[in-house]
């Protein structure tokens, strides 16, 4: 598919008689940013060193760029930028050696866009490797991954030991990189992570792609959680009758809602009383699986993109 940027069909990998991916059919187009998520052990890695070579498949094929992952695996080096989830450095190189190391490999890069890129991320690069915590490490990985402006970033777990502040430039960078016609394929264990940036998220669990949707329909269709403060005692049927409720405590002046869809039947009930305080909590990833697959498959009866409907949570 040469609109594709990654293009997999049956992907299979198995250690003996674990499968690690199984039958993963995965479309990410060019231009997009692409959030992979998937606990750790989901199969994230597995799926990215497939796609670059580093372990073969048991089954299914791959391609990158328009280009097979296996007979052009050179080629495809040549065109994208990798930051592996165990990031690996020479410890007695500085900083700066490490990335004119780099940039040699790849036959010379600008570097007047390396040293913006120190910059804008803060990295010392007078520093020897073994010296650096882990977050001036990943800066390294970052640095090299961007540093030639890639037509792909595949990154795995990129954020790492990143401050808040970083990884906001972080997220700029990406987007940045989109509005420049790149593709990235952003690896992460954590919602909030890709939430902010991706166009579209797949969801690994178990090795299987169980669904691949626009961060915004994602969002909508999560389970969400309020935490409600009452100025006086309720009672303990306060939201009965209220739609989209997945679960109610209340104690007292306290009341903990786990819901789906629009909040504001929640809200007029909640209204009926005094409400002195109210906080939202972001859904994670497990609940997001759940608002897809419980035991009876997902919410919409319908199965995932590429996916059977016996996927099922385990």
């Amino acid at each position: 598919m040469t609109d594709s940027a990654i293009h997999t069909s049956g992907l299979t990998k198995n250690y003996g008689s674990v499968t690690a991916l199984a039958d993963l059919n995965l479309d990410v187009q060019r231009g997009e940013i692409f959030g992979f998520l998937g606990p750790n052990g989901a199969g994230k890695s597995t799926t990215i060193r497939t796609l670059l070579d580093q372990i073969r498949p048991t089954a299914g094929t791959a391609t990158v760029l328009g280009l097979d992952s296996h007979a052009d695996s050179l080629a495809i080096r040549r065109r994208i930028g990798y930051v592996p989830g165990d990031l690996a450095l020479y410890p007695n190189l500085t900083g700066a050696e490490t990335i004119r190391y780099f940039a040699r490999l790849r036959g010379g890069v600008d570097h007047v866009f390396i040293d913006e890129l120190a910059g804008r991320l803060q990295a010392d690069l007078s520093k020897k490797v073994k010296e650096y915590s882990t977050g001036n490490r990943q800066k390294i990985g970052l640095i090299q991954a961007f540093m030639h402006r890639p037509e792909l970033l595949i990154l795995d777990e990129p954020n790492a030991g990143l401050d808040p502040l970083m990884q906001q430039e972080f997220l700029k960078l990406l987007a940045e990189a989109r509005d420049a016609g790149s593709t990235v394929f952003l690896s992460s264990h954590t919602l909030s992570e890709v939430e902010r940036i991706a166009d579209r998220v797949g969801i690994i669990r178990d090795g299987q792609l169980v669904v691949v949707e626009r961060i915004d329909d994602l969002k909508r269709k999560a389970v969400r959680r309020l935490d409600f403060e009452f100025a006086r005692p309720v009672a303990p049927d306060v939201f009965s009758g209220v739609s989209g409720l997945r679960d109610v405590a209340v104690d007292g002046v306290h009341a903990h809602v786990s819901y789906e869809g629009p909040v504001t039947e929640l809200l007029r009930a909640a209204s009926t009383h005094e409400v002195v305080n109210l906080t939202s909590r972001e859904a994670d990833l497990e609940e997001i699986f759940l608002t897809y697959y419980r035991k009876d498959g997902p919410v919409s009866g319908e199965a995932a993109p590429g996916q059977k409907e016996s996927v099922h949570v385990r």
